[in-house]
């Protein structure tokens, strides 16, 4: 192997063993930031020592050991007790007699708990969504802070204040590396669950930028969201955000045409989703809905938007969606969780099942209340039922509104294109 080969293949295990590193480091030292310091050590020590001896046989413990012997030598020197030495004080000298034998158990527990433990710590909410975002990313998902800056269209410093601020913040509020119970642990994981989510829609719909999809974003949410189901398999929510990431994921091959432009979904060609996804993905839901009801519990919002995903993912054709179910289900959705933007999607829904003018009776409801002005996608849905009545010149001032607000130069192009259709017809 060249070293070029080598270091791509130091990327590709530090991406897959970081996250199980980090985690088993900072159940020990209790402290994020000095854990994935140690992580780094050790990915330091590999680019190396590997272009010489070659990649070891198990080269995750490898990474692991040589972050182990680290780590003793750290509290050998007693800079972590140091630190820690006003909390400590009356048990110091049991500590630190304790000290190497208890990170060498530490390590070698089963690692599912402390990968819990890190998620539930870098989405605590005593950081802001951004932080939370940024460093879930970096941590769990081991981009680099360069990575994350490029997804998110924000300048590379910022993203390594928000990550240093975001380590900053768990130490100085002394964030307890554990995993919360009770009503804590359903508050908690709601945020775990938003930032996933958060990730996943960058992705599959780019707020900014040139790129209409981002499918690594969307990859890296899946992998964290099926690593979450796995340690939680009991929780409905957890299995319902993993089934709708999954239906949606299937879609992102025809979401876009040869040019990169965007491709609506009543336009794609549905052949090019992938079945494999989808498949996974109604068996998530399945999961979903009978964890909720095993707990005689009713669908939460996760579930209920992956069994509307399911029903465009079970149409072979258009045609053949089954809108009246879907605007149930919105209507459940709204139930759950009350927002314009829900109401919005209800909208779409109601008009493929019933016609334009029912839609456009709740758009307009909508922009009365004024919830959604700076929205983009109002005015566009609202320019594409006034289109459908035959109104063009309304249409196009919608789409003309709705291409000002957006951010991404993609969509921008796709509503400006739609627009100039209106104005052809008026003409």
């Amino acid at each position: 192997m060249t070293v070029a080969d080598i270091h791509r293949t130091i990327d590709a295990v530090w991406r897959i063993e970081s996250a199980k590193l980090i985690a088993g480091l900072a159940r020990m030292v209790r402290d994020v930031g000095v854990a994935e310091d140690l992580a780094q050590d050790a990915l330091v020590a590999a680019l190396e020592k590997w272009p010489e001896t070659g990649i070891p046989t198990n080269p995750g413990a490898w990474l692991m050991a040589t972050a182990k012997r680290r780590a003793i030598d750290l509290l050998r020197r007693d800079k972590l007790l140091d630190r820690k030495h006003a909390e400590l004080a009356p048990e110091l000298e049991a500590r630190q007699e304790a000290a190497v034998p208890e990170l060498d158990a530490a390590l070698d527990d089963h690692v599912g708990d402390d990968l819990l433990r890190l998620i539930f710590v870098a989405c605590h909410p005593v950081l802001s969504t951004e932080a939370r975002v940024a460093l879930t990313l970096r941590l769990l998902g081991g981009l680099t802070t360069e990575e994350i800056a490029r997804a998110f269209l924000v300048p590379e410093p910022t993203v390594a204040q928000r990550i240093v601020r975001a380590k900053k913040t768990l130490a100085d509020k002394r964030v307890p590396f554990e995993v919360p119970r009770g009503e804590e642990f359903h508050a908690r994981l709601a945020s775990v669950l938003q930032v996933i989510y958060l990730v996943f829609n960058e992705g599959y719909s780019a707020t900014a930028g040139d790129d209409w999809v981002r499918p690594q974003l969307c990859e890296d949410a899946l992998r964290l969201g099926r690593v979450l189901a796995g340690l939680t398999p009991e929780e409905p929510e957890v299995h319902g955000l993993v089934a709708l990431m999954e239906i949606q994921a299937s879609r992102l091959r025809a979401r876009v045409g040869p040019s990169g432009e965007p491709v609506l979904l009543l336009d794609q060609d549905r052949a090019r989703w992938d079945r494999l996804l989808i498949r996974r993905g109604l068996t998530a839901l399945a999961r979903a809905e009978a964890c909720a009801a095993a707990r005689g519990e009713p669908l939460g919002a996760y579930t209920l938007q992956a069994a509307i995903a399911a029903c465009h993912a079970r149409a072979r054709v258009a045609s053949d969606t089954d809108w009246a179910r879907i605007a149930r289900l919105y209507d459940a959705l709204g139930d759950v969780t009350p927002s314009p933007i829900v109401e919005l999607n209800r909208a779409v829904a109601v008009s493929m099942a019933a016609g334009p003018a029912a839609g456009l009776a709740i758009v307009d409801a909508l922009v009365a209340d004024g919830a959604l002005a700076s929205y983009h996608l109002l005015p566009s849905v609202r320019g594409d039922f006034l289109m459908k009545l035959g109104r063009h010149d309304e249409a196009r001032a919608e789409l003309e509104r709705a291409a000002s607000l957006t951010k991404n130069a993609r969509e921008r192009a796709l509503l400006l294109g739609r627009a100039a259709e209106c104005a052809a017809k008026t003409a």
